[in-house]
């Protein structure tokens, strides 16, 4: 009796390790959940730019290198010919959705992420302060919780966030809305979610929005995002009081001819010399960073250009994306990064500025780029060559010959967008 128990224990254990066997992926050499292979990765915070392969397990980014075997991963995608970069990361959206007319928090004129997102390779959005610490609670239940979307914020300075009526936000509060207190508790109750404060259309004289919202971001050690042309408060004197790491948006915006007035204090980014602001360039040295912000008024070829040819280049390619914008001159994200590229930027110098320096100046340093362990946020983007115009804010455009488009997205280690079926099994070749 004892000898046969233990013939049948030794039949059990055996019958077990085979059952581990051939129930373990790694036996069949299927370690990974998804492999992209021979793709020319361009990673700007691991300075690669090189034919790699891009293993994926569990939504993390598993492994980069050379001729990972196929038979290593259940599915294989052929990137051959196509560019391999991180997600993109847009830090300048308004996508509270809602039913409310007229209105960018929880209203119509803001727009749903997914509708736009994968679309273009981006895998990260940033609302640029469409909530604030009154409303912020029902845009995470509404929106950012039910989004595919990788969805961050900056809270508004003001309680209601852009509660106003568009297009003068007529009824946007007042000064009293400004609750040091109420936003530092926010941003402590969800910081995960809010990465900045965010001070735009604002129509006062007074200072206070930037004295509290200061006081609230150094405390919380977060930046402050400013549209950088305020009606009434001198751009110089903006600049003076960002700190490093601070964001401007719309960048390349020029008031003067989109509504100009006698003795206007706005001053754009280039002079009537067509020369970059002393007090602009002084401020870039000093660390503050510059968002494109597109939007449907917020960039100008007459800014951009003379810019860009003497090196005064964007941080992030935010686009103010709503409900306008996008069937305006902005289009996309992707057509934006064209259109500079159009001007004189290099590929991977476009490629840096919608990735890993998004993701720094928000603070998320797991994001955009591919490092082992980062989530599996990928675009695989090609270069059409042809003939392509860029519009502008004014109306105006240049031609490029070359176009970025996004053939397939992948957001924590899932296929969210597939132009061409590049990453779906072809049929024929089932029957």
């Amino acid at each position: 009796m004892k000898h046969r128990n233990i013939v049948f224990c030794n039949a059990i254990s055996f019958a077990l390790l085979i059952l581990l066997v051939v129930s373990s992926p790694d036996v069949y050499g299927q370690q990974y959940d998804l492999l992209i292979q021979k793709g020319r990765v361009i990673d700007p915070k691991n300075n690669l730019d090189e034919v790699l392969d891009i293993a994926v397990k569990d939504g993390k980014i598993a492994k980069a290198g050379k001729n990972i075997p196929s038979e290593q991963a259940v599915k294989v995608i052929n990137a051959k010919g196509f560019l391999v970069t991180p997600g993109l990361i847009n830090i300048h959206t308004h996508v509270f959705v809602g039913s409310q007319p007229n209105t960018f928090a929880d209203g119509v004129l803001s727009v749903s992420p997914d509708d736009f997102s994968f679309r273009s390779g981006i895998t990260t959005v940033v609302d640029a302060g469409t909530s604030g610490w009154r409303n912020f609670p029902l845009f995470k239940k509404q929106v950012i919780d039910q989004s595919k979307t990788r969805i961050l914020s900056f809270l508004n300075i003001f309680g209601a966030g852009l509660k106003g009526e568009w297009p003068a936000l007529k009824g946007f509060p007042g000064l009293d809305d400004i609750d040091s207190n109420q936003m530092s508790e926010m941003i402590k109750q969800y910081p995960d979610y809010i990465v900045g404060i965010v001070i735009g259309h604002y129509h006062g004289k007074e200072w206070t929005p930037f004295d509290k919202g200061l006081r609230v971001a150094n405390d919380r050690k977060i930046p402050i995002m400013v549209e950088c042309l305020l009606p009434e408060l001198p751009y110089e004197g903006i600049l003076d009081r960002l700190r490093p790491g601070d964001i401007v948006t719309h960048a390349y915006q020029n008031v003067a001819e989109r509504k100009p007035k006698p003795n206007d204090i706005r001053k754009p980014l280039v002079n009537e010399e067509g020369l970059i602001q002393p007090f602009v360039m002084k401020a870039r040295d000093k660390g503050v960073l510059f968002d494109v912000g597109h939007g449907g008024a917020g960039f100008w070829f007459s800014q951009a250009v003379p810019a860009i040819r003497q090196g005064f280049l964007p941080n992030s390619f935010g686009m103010d994306l709503h409900r306008f914008s996008m069937n305006a001159g902005m289009k996309d994200m992707l057509n934006i990064m064209s259109k500079f590229m159009a001007i004189g930027m290099n590929l991977n110098e476009v490629i840096a500025r919608a990735t890993w320096l998004p993701a720094k100046s928000i603070q998320q340093y797991n994001l955009g780029n591919l490092s082992e362990g980062a989530p599996a946020d990928i675009a695989l983007l090609s270069i059409e060559q042809g003939k392509y115009g860029f519009v502008d804010a004014g109306g105006f455009k240049i031609e490029g010959n070359q176009k970025l488009q996004a053939e397939l997205t992948i957001r924590d280690g899932k296929i969210v967008w597939d132009l061409n079926g590049i990453g779906a099994q072809n049929y024929l070749n089932t029957q």
